[in-house]
C-alpha cells in the first residue's frame, strides 16, 4: 500500500472513528425538545432541533465535539447570535438564538463589531484559525434573532455539501415512548386541471398504535393527506414526526424520511400541504402524494407520487404508517371498494391564465406589475385592477414559489420631504388591530419609481411615514451619577415602517449597542470601553426605514476604571 493511500485509509478510519463516538450533549441538561428535524414550519422545513431550556436564558452551551470555529454571526433576525464549528468527521455543528457568546469569543467578535461600528456582523475564520475542544464553553442560551421564546436551536450539517442532518442521529439522550398522534385523515380526487377539495374522513382510535376508518368507496385516482403530531416523553410540545409511508395492499406508493434536508426545500414547502385550506383555515394537512411539478431532496424523483387508481369491482387495503425517530409507529389502516369513476368532463376555464412557464408584465396607469416565469407551481387565475394609488392583487388558493416585483410612479406633486417619507403598504381593512390595518411593505426608491421584490397578493397603496423613531431612556437619566451601573439600556421604537439603523457614541467615541427588536431595547455594556473623562457625553441617533431621524443626548458621570 503506497503511503497516500495509508494517508487515505487512515483518514477515512478516524473520520468514521470520529462520527461513531457519542458526542457531548451541547446543553447540560435534560434535553426536551420544541422543535424536531423536518418539522413542517410556515416558511421552511425545520433544519434542526429547538431544545427547551425552561423559559430561560443563560444555560452553558458546549461544542458538542472537537472544532474549529468556522462562522460567528451577530443578527438581530435569523439565528441572532449564532456559532458554525467545523468537525474532522466532515459535519458542522451550529448553535443559535445565543444570549452571548464564551469569552474568547465574545472578545474577538467584539473587536470586529467595534472595528466595522456595527452590532450586526459576519466573520468567516480559516480553519485552525480559533479551535474548541469537545464539552468546552462557547457561549450561552437565548432568545437572540427570529426565536420567539428562550432555547437553543442546534442544527448539524454535512460540511461539504452544506446540508442540515437530523441532530437525533448523534445519539443525545431524549426520552420517547410516545407514539405520533393523528389529527385527522382526508382524501383527494385528482380532477381534470387540479384535485378536488379535501374530504375527511371519520377515524376511530382502536389504541395508542392503530386507527381505522369505515369502508370508502371510491372510484378514480385519490390521494391522502394527514394532520398529525409527535411528542418526546418530557415535553407536550407538538412536534414534527421522523417518517411517513403509504401502502395499497401491501406495496409502498409514497413516502420521506427526514434524515436530510436541503435548504432549499423550504422554500417549496406550501406545495406539501393542502394550501388552500391552510390559507383559510389555518391548519397544515401534509399532503402524502405530490400533485406539483415540485422536486425535494427527501423524495426519491423516480418514486411513485402517492396517487391511487381505484378500479371498478377490486378491493384495496391502505395503510398509513407514521414514526418517529425512536421507531415508535403510529397506524392508520383501512379498505377501499372501487367504484365507477364519475369524470367532471368541463374542463376549468380561467379568465386571466397565468401559465408558470411564462413571464408576465401588467403595465396600468401607475402600476407597473412583473410575474417572473416560475413564480407558481401551477396556472393560476389572477385577477388584477387598478384604481387610482391602490392595485389590487386578488388572493389567490395557490401556493406561490416566490414574490412578483411591484413598480409604482411616486406622485409628482409632493415635495422633496413628502417623497422621501412615501412607501409602500399593505390594506387590510379586516386586521384585527387598527394599528395593523396599513402595513408596510420593503420599498425602494429610485428615480421617481416606488418598486419592491416581494409582492404577494393583496391591497396595495401609498403610505406616508412621517413619524420620526422614539428613543426612551429606561435605567438613567440626563446629569446622573452611573458609577455603579454595568449597563446603559434604551427602549427604541417605530410606529410604522421600523428602525433601518442606530448610531451611538460616549465623547463621540463609536460604542457598541446590542439591538433586541422583540422588547425594542438597546444596551451599552461598560466593560467594552474605558473612559479617561468623568463626563460622558452620550448622543444616539435612530433612523426609519423611510429616512425620518430622532436623537438622543445625555451627559451622564462616571468615575474612570483604573
Amino acid at each position: 500500500m503506497t503511503i497516500r493511500n495509508q494517508f487515505l485509509s487512515y483518514f477515512i478510519f478516524f473520520a468514521v472513528y470520529c462520527f461513531a463516538q457519542q458526542p457531548t450533549p451541547p446543553l447540560d441538561i435534560p434535553l426536551k425538545l420544541s422543535g424536531t428535524f423536518g418539522e413542517f414550519r410556515a416558511t421552511h422545513f425545520h433544519a434542526g432541533l429547538d431544545i427547551k431550556t425552561q423559559g430561560k436564558e443563560g444555560f452553558e452551551v458546549s461544542a458538542i465535539k472537537a472544532g474549529s470555529i468556522r462562522r460567528i454571526r451577530v443578527a438581530t433576525t435569523g439565528y441572532g447570535k449564532c456559532l458554525y464549528i467545523q468537525h474532522a468527521d466532515g459535519t458542522t455543528s451550529v448553535y443559535a438564538h445565543l444570549k452571548k457568546f464564551a469569552p474568547k469569543i465574545e472578545r474577538f467578535i467584539k473587536e470586529i463589531q467595534y472595528t466595522k461600528e456595527s452590532f450586526i456582523v459576519q466573520k468567516f475564520l480559516k480553519l485552525g484559525e480559533m479551535t474548541v475542544e469537545e464539552g468546552e464553553l462557547i457561549g450561552f442560551s437565548g432568545n437572540t434573532g427570529g426565536s420567539m421564546g428562550p432555547h437553543l436551536h442546534f442544527e448539524i450539517r454535512d460540511t461539504k455539501a452544506e446540508t442540515p442532518l437530523n441532530p437525533l442521529q448523534l445519539g443525545f439522550e431524549i426520552p420517547d415512548s410516545i407514539r405520533p398522534i393523528v389529527q385527522g385523515l382526508y382524501y383527494y380526487k385528482k380532477e381534470t386541471n387540479e384535485i378536488s377539495p379535501k374530504t375527511q374522513l371519520l377515524l376511530h382510535r382502536e389504541n395508542d398504535s392503530l386507527y381505522t376508518a369505515d369502508i370508502q368507496r371510491l372510484g378514480g385516482e385519490h390521494a391522502f393527506g394527514i394532520r398529525l403530531f409527535d411528542r418526546q416523553d418530557m415535553s407536550y410540545n407538538r412536534n414534527g414526526i421522523y417518517r411517513a409511508q403509504v401502502s395499497v395492499n401491501g406495496s409502498p406508493i409514497f413516502s420521506y424520511t427526514f434524515d436530510k434536508i436541503n435548504f432549499n426545500d423550504g422554500k417549496k414547502i406550501n406545495a406539501l400541504i393542502d394550501y388552500p385550506t391552510y390559507r383559510e383555515e389555518r391548519i397544515r394537512i401534509q399532503k402524502l402524494f405530490k400533485d406539483l411539478d415540485v422536486d425535494y431532496s427527501f423524495l426519491p424523483k423516480e418514486a411513485a407520487n402517492g396517487f391511487i387508481d381505484f378500479k371498478e369491482g377490486k378491493a384495496y387495503k391502505i395503510e398509513i404508517k407514521i414514526d418517529d425517530y425512536e421507531e415508535n409507529s403510529t397506524y392508520v389502516v383501512f379498505y377501499v371498494e372501487g367504484s365507477p369513476n364519475f369524470i367532471e368532463d368541463e374542463i376549468p376555464t380561467f379568465e386571466n391564465p397565468i401559465e408558470p412557464e411564462q413571464d408576465y408584465l401588467f403595465a396600468f396607469d401607475k402600476h407597473e406589475l412583473y410575474i417572473p416565469k416560475g413564480t407558481f407551481y401551477q396556472t393560476v387565475d389572477l385577477t388584477l385592477e387598478e384604481r387610482q394609488d391602490t392595485l389590487i392583487i386578488d388572493e389567490l388558493p395557490y401556493p406561490q414559489r416566490k414574490g412578483f416585483e411591484l413598480q409604482v410612479a411616486i406622485p409628482k406633486n409632493l415635495d422633496s420631504i413628502a417623497q422621501q417619507q412615501l412607501a409602500l403598504a399593505l390594506y387590510d381593512p379586516e386586521a384585527k388591530k387598527e394599528k395593523d390595518t396599513l402595513r408596510f411593505v420593503w420599498t425602494v426608491k429610485k428615480d421617481s419609481i416606488l418598486s419592491t421584490k416581494s409582492a404577494y397578493p393583496g391591497t396595495y397603496v401609498h403610505s406616508r411615514d412621517s413619524i420620526a423613531p422614539q428613543i426612551e431612556a429606561l435605567n438613567f437619566k440626563d446629569q446622573q451619577w452611573v458609577s455603579n451601573y454595568k449597563f446603559l439600556e434604551l427602549r427604541i421604537e417605530d410606529d410604522f415602517s421600523g428602525i433601518k439603523s442606530y448610531r451611538a457614541s460616549i465623547n463621540d467615541q463609536w460604542i457598541l449597542m446590542e439591538h433586541e427588536p422583540k422588547d425594542k431595547t438597546l444596551m451599552y455594556d461598560f466593560n467594552d470601553l474605558e473612559f479617561d473623562r468623568t463626563q460622558l457625553d452620550f448622543k444616539l441617533e435612530v433612523e426609519d426605514q423611510v429616512g425620518n431621524k430622532a436623537f438622543f443626548e445625555a451627559t451622564l458621570f462616571r468615575k474612570p476604571q483604573r
